[in-house]
């Protein structure tokens, strides 16, 4: 079956970095976009960055423009997201994201906290 499971959350201050990952498996993960999402406490979830199957054109909320890079290594079944230049309004449950046969599948989620 089809598993996402994120790693690399913690604790950072600001302006500090931190790199996520999320481990797929039970699919053909080179043939799907990835996608990166964030819910914040008494928020909805939004789009952090999505990046298609075989890379190349990304999307990014503007939020995290120019800070943030979404990145695949086919090989390995992961997708990564490199965050640079972190604010405490970061702070939040990092999901990752794949809409696979008509079906969307989530990780459990990965907490970043940035203090101030």
């Amino acid at each position: 079956q089809v598993q996402l499971v994120e790693s690399g959350g913690g604790l950072v201050q600001s302006g500090g970095s931190l790199r996520l990952s999320c481990a797929a498996s039970g699919f053909i993960f080179s043939r799907y976009a990835m996608t990166w999402y964030r819910q914040a406490p008494g928020k909805e979830r939004e789009l952090v960055a999505r990046i298609p199957s075989g890379g190349g054109n990304t999307n990014y909320a503007d939020s995290v423009k120019g800070r943030f890079t979404i990145s695949r290594d086919n090989a390995k079944n992961t997708v990564y997201l490199q965050m640079n230049s972190l604010k405490p309004e970061d702070t939040a449950v990092y999901y990752c994201y794949a809409f696979i046969g008509y079906n969307a599948y989530w990780g459990q989620g990965t907490q970043v906290t940035v203090s101030s």
